[in-house]
């Protein structure tokens, strides 16, 4: 009866369906661990952010590698902010998406060194991509700031090429060792994300929070991929006894042999 299983398309249609089933398994683990790396991001960022401030100079110092655990902390600082060494990072985007500028401008401390703040967004001028925007002034004297610590970007992690032939003051990347060398400076291992004091009037656009990972997502697809590996031998048995009852059925159709009569002279 099952002797149709050892044919050409059916011995085909069986190896696929054992491939398949390791394969969709191994893809349901590949998800979960994406789940479990998604889940742990998270939840040191949301430690991060319920952190209490601590001065900047506690997490880093000049040539210092922002590490995963210190990224999003809150930190302060004490200094005064040095517009004439301003720079801004070409093609960033506020929450709409619109294409713009993040100010980024030397915040001297009071021991000399030099801390990055990127103070916000400001929207690019239309007309001109190679001029230097007109940026509002954040506050004048010795001021305090707050802020996310964030560090260095790299063109691994963002994908952003850090072009050389560039307009005057304008980068592609927050890179506090090239900030140094620019400014002749001590300069603080990564940057500050400002968040106080708040901006008001004319300043840029502060940024939002750091959003979270959709890490529930993946879990669906890992159960997804495994449900899909059980429904692979459950799809065979049915293809299976389909096929098995539609011969049976075409034997049973087949006219039997009549006898005919001998002819009469």
């Amino acid at each position: 009866m099952y002797r149709f299983l050892l044919s050409r398309q059916w011995v085909i249609t069986t190896l696929v369906a054992l491939l398949l089933i390791p394969t969709m398994i191994w893809l349901g683990f590949w998800q979960l661990d994406r789940h479990d790396e998604r889940a742990a991001r998270n939840q040191r960022v949301a430690d991060a952010l319920a952190a209490d401030p601590v001065p900047v100079q506690r997490l880093t110092s000049p040539g210092h590698a922002v590490t995963s655990e210190e990224r999003y902390r809150t930190v302060t600082a004490k200094g005064r902010f040095d517009t004439d060494a301003e720079v801004v990072v070409r093609r960033r985007t506020n929450g709409n998406d619109r294409i713009g500028y993040h100010v980024l401008t030397p915040f001297v401390l009071d021991d000399g060194k030099v801390l990055l703040v990127n103070r916000g967004w400001i929207p690019a001028d239309p007309a001109s991509q190679s001029a230097f925007p007109k940026i509002p002034a954040p506050p004048r004297g010795e001021t305090t700031v707050t802020g996310r610590l964030m560090p260095d970007e790299t063109t691994e992690a963002s994908g952003i090429r850090d072009l050389k032939d560039l307009p005057d003051r304008q980068i592609m990347l927050i890179d506090s060792a090239q900030e140094a060398r620019r400014l002749g400076a001590p300069v603080l291992g990564g940057y500050l994300v400002q968040t106080a004091p708040e901006p008001k009037g004319d300043t840029p656009e502060q940024l939002g929070d750091p959003g979270r990972e959709n890490a529930a997502l993946n879990m669906a697809y890992a159960v997804q991929w495994w449900l899909f590996a059980a429904g692979v031998p459950i799809g065979w048995v049915v293809m299976v006894r389909r096929e098995t009852r539609d011969r049976a059925a075409a034997t049973t159709a087949e006219p039997e042999p009549t006898e005919t009569e001998p002819a009469t002279v």
